[in-house]
């Protein structure tokens, strides 16, 4: 007994010194220690055969969440790089995170002084830069007084949360951009949310401080009070303050003591961003947080070397915490960093870099990249799920096949493959029949984003209507749930009440605002949004605006009326006629103008009353040689409704689907649907 209580009292005596060396160590090289340190009954085959020819023994290459045989961290020490500050720029939809980037950028000298540059220097895609939003996050750097600034530009609308999600885990900290007269809006308290939830150091910077409406003491009251409701601890809810103009490219710490230039900010960001702390005799590891593609060097992969060193021409492990025990491996191609806006090749990067890397045709986001003797993965990358789905399904109107180049689905599947690998928040599944796929995202822009690149690269496909995914919670049916924000003139404040009453919303919150607006806060179902937008626009002759954040997942709200008006119809395939239109737009308001082609079943305009209705918009006048007394009436046909990707996705019903192809956007009846209502009859 004796014995055994001194054996006891041995083994806490280790535990005990043991414990600030793990208390060190990061979340995985406490792991590793844990594994080594664990008794190993049976030597491996390799180690065995190593062990008889007096030879050291090879460790075998499996993931370390499987098996123990790999060596674990020989490093407890990390040293703090003083020379590196990594941070991302986050904030509300159009509050102004690319324009300060633009601005950091010019004013760290990247480019030379009669160089010619664009406005939004980051939103390189053609779609950021038609529509005026960041899409996808993108990665640069500057250097000031000798520290290396990595910038991560993130995307500000609520349906790209995705690509936050992503690369926050990249930085150490980040800047928090409010507009200085909306002050934090429902993606701000969404981003803001997920950067507490890492623990990272929050800078908060007032911009736009130079509108003449600006309010930056409610500004930062209401930014402290978000801070308050999201559970930040009192060191985080200590944040520094720099008010800014992006436009102008100057900053200051007080609203009325701004500097000629971005200086203030710089300092701020060397002094309370914390410099990252690395490992850099640990075995590497890299989690990939994003993925470029070039026409030369094929896939890159990118993210931040949390331990360890990497270099140009190394042969690493690639492993998965999803999947525990398989193992791969590659070899590193070539090697990048970004610095004064540029792609740079070097020879190795050590830990606490933001780095990109060629040569892994197969890697896919949340892996990551190890040492090949010590694979160790990292937590993988989880994101939020996703609140909307549409059918993806292969195109069977009439005029099939005339414009698209990919119109198989073959061709659509491959293509929906390519964009799950980086697009963390898009969910792909069958559909009903062999050529459709169920597409899920956060939201219609989302996918609409997703549909408007793949027509543009030649696929032509057909889009079924939005609808939201339901979820059982406790025996019972729930649906997605938002908190609407409508910033509204005073005089429009009753339409837009009523219009989400018809919708089931639920007004909390009024707040008379400056400048003779108004904010409005609804609860909603996500069913109501869907072709939300195009009714408020006409309530508030344009000029109301409305954000949405995700709220929860509660029981249905019951039946919503998502449309009261009908469409028109073609009755049969030809050409649209000047003489067929002057009678067919006394019906409603038409889609389609003189000329154009079209077919039986095709959606060509909106029926003015409740209720489909076809029409016949290919007749012509019938010609004879008798001439009629009198003049003919002349012909005023009304400017038609153009209908692009985002107004027909969200005009559809059930029974209504969109023709996507690399020319058109048409809108037509499904033929399914309309066999299914045959039978039920």
């Amino acid at each position: 007994m004796q014995a055994l209580q001194k054996i006891q009292r041995q083994a806490q005596r280790q535990a005990s010194a043991q414990a600030p060396l793990r208390a060190e160590l990061p979340v995985v090289h406490r792991a590793a220690l844990s594994a080594a340190a664990a008794p190993v009954a049976v030597a491996a085959p390799a180690a065995r055969r190593a062990a008889a020819l007096g030879a050291p023994a090879r460790p075998a290459t499996v993931c370390r969440t499987a098996t123990v045989d790999a060596p674990a961290s020989t490093s407890s020490e990390g040293s703090v790089r003083e020379d590196i500050r990594n941070i991302a720029i986050i904030a509300h939809v159009d509050h102004g995170k690319t324009t300060l980037v633009d601005a950091m950028l010019k004013q760290s000298k990247c480019f030379r002084d009669n160089q010619a540059t664009a406005d939004r220097i980051m939103d390189s895609n053609d779609l950021e830069r038609e529509r005026g939003i960041t899409i996808l996050a993108k990665n640069t750097a500057i250097r000031y007084r000798g520290i290396k600034v990595n910038i991560i530009d993130t995307p500000g609308h609520a349906d790209f949360g995705g690509e936050v999600e992503r690369v926050i885990n990249m930085c150490d900290g980040v800047l928090l951009l409010v507009d200085s007269v909306e002050g934090p809006m429902p993606q701000t308290r969404f981003v803001l949310r997920k950067a507490l939830e890492l623990k990272k150091r929050v800078v908060v910077v007032v911009n736009k401080i130079d509108r003449p409406a600006a309010r930056p003491e409610w500004v930062i009251d209401s930014t402290f009070e978000l801070f308050m409701d999201l559970g930040a601890s009192d060191e985080l809810c200590e944040f520094p303050v720099v008010y800014a103009s992006g436009v102008n490219g100057i900053a200051g710490m007080t609203a009325d003591g701004l500097a000629e230039d971005l200086e203030p900010l710089f300092a701020t960001i060397v002094k309370e961003i914390r410099p990252p702390t690395v490992q850099p005799a640990a075995p590497l590891q890299l989690l990939c947080a994003n993925i470029d593609y070039d026409e030369h060097k094929g896939r890159i992969a990118i993210g931040r070397v949390s331990s360890g060193t990497i270099k140009r021409g190394q042969t690493i492990s690639i492993c998965s915490s999803l999947e525990p025990g398989k193992v791969r491996q590659a070899k590193i191609a070539e090697l990048f960093v970004y610095d004064n806006f540029s792609r740079v090749p070097v020879e190795e990067v050590e830990a606490g870099d933001i780095c990109a890397l060629s040569g892994i045709a197969d890697i896919k986001i949340g892996e990551t990249i190890c040492q090949r003797e010590s694979p160790v993965a990292l937590p993988t990358i989880q994101v939020e799920d996703p609140t909307v789905n549409m059918t993806f399904k292969v195109n069977t109107s009439p005029f099939a096949g005339k414009e698209g180049k990919f119109v198989t689905s073959r061709n659509l599947k491959d293509r929906l493959d390519r964009e799950l690998e980086r697009n963390l928040a898009l969910r792909v599944e069958p559909g009903e029949t062999s050529d459709s796929f169920v597409v899920s995202g956060r939201g219609t822009l989302h996918l609409g984003i997703l549909i408007e690149n793949m027509r543009r690269e030649g696929y032509e496909f057909e889009i079924g209507p939005p609808k939201v995914i339901t979820r059982e919670v406790n025996g019972k049916t729930c649906e997605p749930f938002e908190e609407a924000i409508v910033d509204v003139p005073e005089q429009y404040v009753g339409a837009v009440v009523e219009l989400f009453a018809q919708r089931k919303g639920e007004m909390s919150d009024l707040i008379p605002s400056i400048q003779g607006a108004s904010r409005i806060k609804f609860r909603i179902a996500t069913r109501g949004l869907l072709g939300l937008k195009n009714a408020l626009l006409t309530a508030t002759r344009g000029l109301g605006v409305m954000n949405t954040l995700f709220l929860e997942y509660a029981p249905v709200a019951g039946e919503i009326l998502m449309r009261e008006n009908g469409s028109l119809v073609a009755h049969e395939t030809g050409q649209a006629t000047t003489y067929a239109l002057e009678s067919a737009q006394d019906r409603g308001q038409m889609f389609c103008r003189p000329g154009d082609q079209v077919y039986e079943g095709q959606v060509i305009g909106m029926h003015a009353k409740a209720g489909d209705l076809k029409v016949n918009i290919c007749k012509t006048k019938q010609l004879t040689n008798m001439r009629a007394a009198g003049k003919d009436t002349k012909v005023g046909l009304d400017e038609p409704r153009t209908m692009g990707l985002d107004d027909s996705l969200e005009y559809i019903n059930d029974d209504e689907q969109v023709e996507v192809t690399p020319k058109s956007i048409r809108i037509r009846k499904d033929p399914m649907a309309a066999n299914k209502g045959k039978k039920g009859r």
